[in-house]
């Protein structure tokens, strides 16, 4: 996982509402894909980028795949953006 792929991957609105829907839990693409007015293709990609960036992770269960947060991806941003702030509040003094 680089940043640069990860702030991709956050700069579109439909993976960031992706993010939100995932937060209480785990589901299938199909569950996902009933949120928004797109077809699975796209749905599909769009899985796929936050995949690749470290975001999501997938795991087989029965006939279905199901997509969860990465939280430990999502901990390293937080605690980066969190050092920005700390680093800058310590410059100021």
């Amino acid at each position: 996982m680089s940043f640069q792929e990860t702030f991709k991957a956050l700069s579109d609105p439909t993976r960031r509402e992706i993010l939100r829907l995932l937060r209480d839990r785990a589901k299938t693409a199909g569950e996902i894909g009933s949120h928004f007015d797109m077809t699975g293709a796209t749905i599909s990609h769009h899985l796929s980028v936050l995949r690749e960036a470290g975001l999501i992770s997938d795991q087989r269960r029965g006939k279905y795949i199901y997509y969860e947060l990465n939280l430990s991806v999502l901990d390293e941003i937080t605690g980066w953006i969190a050092g920005l702030k700390g680093d800058r509040h310590n410059e100021v003094e």
